[in-house]
C-alpha cells in the first residue's frame, strides 16, 4: 500500500491546529489571545495546504481493493470551507471564551470534516463523521452552570449514539450483501446482477443516519435544544460546518457509492426533504427565541440542500447529466446557506455579545444600536429566506429549482416553492424585531475587532457571491 503523505497534507494541518492549540494552552496559560490566534493560524494553513494540493493532480493513498483517501478538486473545495467556517468561529469565540480546551475540540472537530471530504469509503466516512460530530457534545455543554446547556449536549448525545447505530448497522448490511466498502466496488457490486433485500434496508439506513447530521426529519428534534443551550458560536458552527458534513456524507453515499441503487435513495431522500422543510418551517413559526428561530429554519434549510438528490430517482435524473446537476445543486446551495447562516448568527453574536442568543423581542431596537451589524442580519435573513437583495439565497433557490424542474421532479419543486413562502413569515418577524423599539444613541453596542472582522468578511463573501453566484456554482460544478 503506497502512502501519499502530500495528499494527507490539509488532514496534518486540521489535526496539526488542534495540537498546536492545546500546547499554546498549555505553554501560555490564561491568554486567551495566543490561543486563538494559533488555532486561527492553523485554520489559514489547513486552507492553504487544501488549496495547493486540490491545484495539482488527483492524489490517492490507503488503496488496495480500492482508495479510502482521495485528493480532488471536490475534497479541496470541503477541507477549505470547513477551515474557513472554523476561522470564523474562533473569531466569534474570542470575546467569550477563554479556554484552551475549547479551541483544541474546534480543531478536532474541523480535523473531521475536512478528512470527511477526502474519504472514499464506509468505514473512513463513519469515522470521519464521528470525529466531526464528538468534539461538539462537550463544546454545547460549554455553558457552565446552565441547565440548557447541558439538557441540550445529553439530548445530541443520545440522538447522536442512535443515529451512528443506525449507519453502522445500514453499512454491515452492505457489506453483507455485496462484500464491498470502498465506493466504487460498491457501485459496481450493485450494478450487477440481482440486488438482496439486505441492500434495500441498509441503504435506507445509512441515509437514515447520516440524516442525523444535517438535522432532517426524523433526526431532527436534537437541533433546537442543542443550539440554544450551546455557546451562540457553538450554535453558529453546528448549523453551518456540522450540518455540511453530513451533506457532504450523504451525497458521497447516495451518489458514489449507491448511484445504481438511486430508484430505491432517490425516494427516501425525497420524502426526508419533504417532511424536514414541512416541519422545519412550521416549527420555526411557533418561536420565539431568537437561536430556536435559526435553528428550526436551518431543519427546513436542509430540506432544501436535499430536495435535488431527492430527484435521482427519475428518469431524467439518473442520467449522467441529471445526476451531475443534482450534485452541483446540492453542493451550491449548502455553500449558499452556510455564508448567510454564518453571517445571521455572527450577528446575533455581535448584538448579544458573550449571552445566549436571547428572545426576539430583545432585539428591538438594534436597528438604532448597532446599524451596521443590522444590515448584516437583515441580508443573511432576507438571503435565507431567497428574496432579493439577498441575492446569494435568491440564486441559491433558483439553483435549487432549476435541477428539480430539469430532472422531472416538478411537484418537489412545488414543495420548494411553498415552502420559501411560508418562510417568509418568520424571517420578516425577525427583521422586524429589529426596528421596533428605540434604540438611545448612548447605548451603542460595542463590538471587538475579531467579531467586527469576521462579520465584516461574511458579509463581504455574501455580496460578492450574490452578484457573481457562478463563482460558487463554477467551484462545485
Amino acid at each position: 500500500m503506497n502512502l501519499n503523505q502530500v495528499a494527507l497534507l490539509p488532514g496534518y494541518c486540521a489535526a496539526g491546529t488542534a495540537l498546536l492549540a492545546f500546547l499554546v494552552d498549555l505553554l501560555v496559560p490564561a491568554r486567551r489571545a495566543a490561543v486563538a490566534a494559533a488555532t486561527a493560524l492553523g485554520t489559514l494553513a489547513t486552507a492553504v495546504a487544501a488549496v495547493a494540493v486540490g491545484r495539482g493532480p488527483v492524489r490517492r493513498t490507503f488503496c488496495s481493493v480500492g482508495c479510502s483517501y482521495v485528493a480532488d478538486h471536490r475534497a479541496a473545495l470541503v477541507a477549505v470551507v470547513f477551515a474557513l467556517l472554523t476561522l470564523v468561529v474562533v473569531a466569534l469565540s474570542v470575546p467569550s471564551q477563554s479556554q484552551g480546551e475549547y479551541y483544541f475540540l474546534l480543531g478536532c472537530s474541523m480535523t473531521g470534516g475536512v478528512v470527511l471530504g477526502y474519504t472514499r469509503d464506509l468505514i473512513s466516512l463513519t469515522v470521519a463523521v464521528e470525529t466531526l460530530t464528538l468534539p461538539l457534545y462537550p463544546l454545547v455543554a460549554f455553558r457552565r452552570r446552565s441547565v440548557a446547556s447541558a439538557e441540550g449536549a445529553v439530548t445530541f448525545f443520545v440522538v447522536s449514539v442512535v443515529s451512528t447505530t443506525v449507519t453502522l448497522l445500514g453499512a454491515a448490511l452492505l457489506y453483507a450483501s455485496t462484500g464491498a466498502l470502498h465506493f466504487t466496488r460498491l457501485a459496481a457490486a450493485l450494478g450487477h446482477g440481482p440486488r438482496p433485500p439486505m441492500v434495500t434496508t441498509g441503504a435506507v439506513l445509512v441515509i437514515a443516519g447520516l440524516a442525523f447530521k444535517v438535522a432532517a426529519v426524523p433526526m431532527h428534534a436534537w437541533a433546537p435544544a442543542a443550539y440554544d443551550g450551546a455557546p451562540v458560536p457553538v450554535a453558529a458552527y453546528l448549523s453551518t460546518a456540522s450540518k455540511l458534513g453530513g451533506v457532504i456524507a450523504i451525497l458521497y453515499v447516495a451518489v458514489d457509492a449507491l448511484g445504481p441503487a438511486l430508484p430505491i435513495v432517490g425516494p427516501a431522500l425525497a420524502v426526508v426533504a419533504t417532511l424536514t422543510m414541512i416541519v422545519g418551517n412550521l416549527g420555526a413559526l411557533r418561536q420565539a427565541r431568537m437561536v430556536r428561530l435559526l435553528a428550526w429554519s436551518s431543519i427546513a434549510q436542509a430540506g432544501y440542500i436535499l430536495a435535488p438528490l431527492g430527484a435521482l430517482a427519475l428518469a431524467r435524473g439518473r442520467t449522467a447529466q441529471g445526476v451531475s446537476g443534482a450534485v452541483a445543486a446540492t453542493l451550491g446551495y449548502a455553500v449558499f446557506y452556510v455564508i448567510l447562516e454564518i453571517g445571521a448568527f455572527g450577528a446575533v453574536v455581535a448584538l448579544r455579545g458573550g449571552r445566549d442568543g436571547g428572545r426576539i423581542t430583545d432585539y428591538a431596537g438594534a436597528a438604532r444600536r448597532a446599524p451596521w451589524v443590522t444590515g448584516v442580519f437583515v441580508l443573511s435573513m432576507i438571503g435565507l429566506a431567497g428574496l432579493p437583495p439577498g441575492l446569494a439565497g435568491l440564486f441559491a433557490k433558483v439553483v435549487v429549482v432549476r435541477a428539480l424542474l430539469s430532472g422531472g421532479a416538478a411537484w418537489l419543486a412545488i414543495v420548494v416553492a411553498i415552502n420559501s413562502v411560508v418562510g417568509l413569515a418568520y424571517y420578516v418577524r425577525a427583521i422586524g424585531a429589529l426596528f421596533a423599539g428605540n434604540g438611545e444613541p448612548d447605548s451603542r453596542i460595542k463590538i471587538g475587532w475579531p467579531v467586527a472582522a469576521a462579520l465584516g468578511g461574511v458579509a463581504l463573501v455574501a455580496v460578492v457571491v450574490g452578484f457573481a453566484p457562478q463563482l460558487v456554482i463554477d467551484a462545485v460544478a
